[in-house]
């Protein structure tokens, strides 16, 4: 190395990373191209190594400019820890907390960032719905804090996790549809409903689908989405059914006109829990979550909520 490395070149490199293009990463970070192109030169005249694959465009990166992006993240993480820390011991933790939450789990964020604001009240919370794979990568590009995912997906058995509760699978449908009279539904019964479904990219619908191959039925949805809360609009306007998870229930209710009811065995119970990187020293962060969250019965809580509207 021939000077000194600077933060700010860093920070351009990681969002050259994240943005892919010249243009789009000097925006996000407030400078002009040519600036922004100058200071990744600098750096790679500093490091002694070509980090970006040039041509008329972006290219990508270098082996070693891979890896100089990945000490990156990992350095400009552990500039906000260190910014964090001192920030706690002055005045109480009032960062931000970047939370990934795969689509089906959001519901279930309310239980999560009110038992973390109120020990902590000075701190933020930002939740964004990703699929379970960009939970991981942006957690590996220290990009996120933590993950709320599918806890028997292989990448979480790397990770620093905690259970939070156990997926239950209920029927949702309108009132006076004819299985809303049977205590429990058949998903080949189910199946036969006009349905609302999460779409086939998803591990929710994937669940379902091999669910529903188990029990000798297809499940055909008239509507898909990738969106909960587009799923629930069509159940309260369109009066369609869905197979629901038991944290939407808690979250939304049943909307006016609907009921509930459980679907037979085999009902899959998929764990969905807490994911973080297991860092060292770990994440003061993550360390805060984790101690907030000790106690806590998501399970009991989605039980409560249930107990009115399956009676109905």
């Amino acid at each position: 190395m021939t000077g000194d490395v600077l933060i700010r070149q860093l920070e351009y490199l990681v969002a050259l990373a994240r943005e892919r293009h010249f243009a789009r990463a000097a925006q996000a970070c407030h400078v002009s191209q040519p600036a922004l192109s100058a200071a990744i030169r600098r750096l790679e005249h500093e490091l002694d190594v070509p980090i970006v694959l040039r041509g008329r465009r972006f290219g990508g990166f270098t082996p070693e400019g891979q890896r100089v992006v990945g000490w990156a993240h990992r350095i400009l993480a552990e500039r906000d820890g260190l910014r964090t820390d001192l920030d706690r011991m002055r005045s109480g933790l009032s960062a931000t907390l970047r939370i990934g939450a795969i689509p089906t789990a959001v519901p279930a964020t309310p239980l999560i960032t009110a038992r973390f604001e109120a020990a902590h009240p000075r701190a933020r919370v930002r939740i964004e719905a990703l699929s379970s794979r960009e939970i991981t990568r942006r957690l590996s590009d220290f990009e996120l804090d933590i993950g709320i995912t599918y806890l028997d997906d292989e990448s979480a058995a790397s990770m620093r996790v905690v259970q939070l509760y156990a997926e239950r699978f209920l029927l949702l449908m309108p009132r006076d549809c004819p299985l809303a009279g049977e205590r429990v539904v058949e998903w080949a019964a189910a199946a036969q409903l006009p349905l609302c479904a999460l779409t086939p990219d998803m591990r929710n619908r994937r669940i379902l689908d091999a669910t529903m191959a188990a029990a000798g039925a297809r499940l055909a949805p008239v509507v898909e989405t990738d969106n909960v809360g587009a799923l629930y609009a069509h159940i309260a306007k369109r009066g369609l059914s869905s197979i629901v998870s038991h944290a939407w229930v808690h979250a939304f209710g049943v909307p006016e006109g609907s009921c509930v009811r459980p679907l037979a065995e085999p009902n899959p119970h998929p764990p969905v829990g807490l994911v973080a990187l297991p860092r060292e020293p770990s994440s003061i962060l993550v360390d805060a979550v984790w101690d907030a969250m000790k106690g806590a019965d998501l399970p009991a809580e989605f039980e409560r909520s249930l107990a009115g509207v399956l009676e109905h």
